[in-house]
């Protein structure tokens, strides 16, 4: 059985699709088959990520290390037994698929409540879930008081995902390890921050997850995107020499993957 790596919350900008190419990509680079597929049915950023990826390397003739990308298939509404969701059809399917031929899968959720993401939660060995460094974000998890120093409550994200939880353990299957990952950071100590970091301890031993480095926020990301790449390709397109920015980029990427702790993956990139 593929291990299936699946990237979601319920709020969009908090970086799912930069994690989803980075981490897939990695993988990929390793030496190990992964297979990805994007949810997000109508916007499909990780989708065009993987298709300007294809282009460039078309267009400069050169070969670089790529997931397999898979789209969600069509299903024959008439084949359906009653009661039967087709959107579970379809992305049954696909995992099937993708599980046949891959170490590893990797499932993009869109920024959203949707039944796809729903089922995708509860196929889960490893959940990330990105995080911008702010309490609006912070919201997603839990809701907090107005100095955001206590924990009032889950918030719909959290209770989906122990749903997701309770499904698998009621079918024998291990646990979901989830991991929130703090993402576009600022490089200054500021006191929210903290305020951040302390909140998010104490609802990871209320709630259940770890916590995992992630990117800060910089200006490459955005620059990438264009041409499907990573920070893992710059050498590969010729730039030699990194600057400080890309250099802590990649530390922040090995960071990442070394705390995801996936069956037989040792960052060596």
């Amino acid at each position: 059985m593929a291990h299936i790596i699946v990237v979601g919350n319920e709020k969009g900008g908090a970086g799912k699709s930069t994690v989803s190419m980075h981490v897939a990509t990695a993988l990929a680079r390793m030496g190990h088959s992964i297979g990805v597929i994007d949810l997000d049915l109508r916007q499909k950023s990780l989708g065009r990520y993987l298709l300007n990826r294809k282009e460039f390397c078309a267009s400069e003739g050169i070969d670089l290390a790529t997931p397999n990308y898979y789209e969600l298939p069509e299903v024959d509404q008439e084949a359906l037994k009653p009661g039967e969701n087709a959107f579970d059809q379809r992305l049954s399917n696909a995992v099937s698929k993708m599980e046949s031929e891959n170490e590893f899968v990797l499932i993009d959720c869109p920024g959203s409540h949707t039944r796809l993401s729903q089922v995708a939660h509860s196929l889960a060995d490893t959940l990330i879930t990105p995080l911008n460094d702010s309490f609006v974000d912070f919201d997603l998890l839990a809701h907090i008081d107005s100095d955001g120093e206590n924990i009032t409550g889950p918030s719909v994200y959290s209770e989906m995902v122990w749903s997701a939880r309770q499904l698998r353990a009621q079918a024998g299957l291990k646990p979901i390890d989830w991991l929130v990952v703090r993402n576009r950071m600022g490089a200054q100590a500021m006191v929210n921050k903290q305020k951040m970091e302390n909140a998010l301890d104490k609802l990871s031993r209320r709630i259940g997850f770890r916590t995992a480095p992630g990117f800060n926020e910089r200006v490459i990301f955005r620059e990438l995107f264009p041409r499907g790449l990573t920070l893992l390709d710059l050498r590969d397109i010729g730039v030699t020499q990194l600057n400080i920015s890309n250099v802590a980029a990649r530390q922040e990427l090995r960071d990442l993957v070394k705390a995801l702790d996936l069956p037989g993956v040792t960052p060596d990139f």
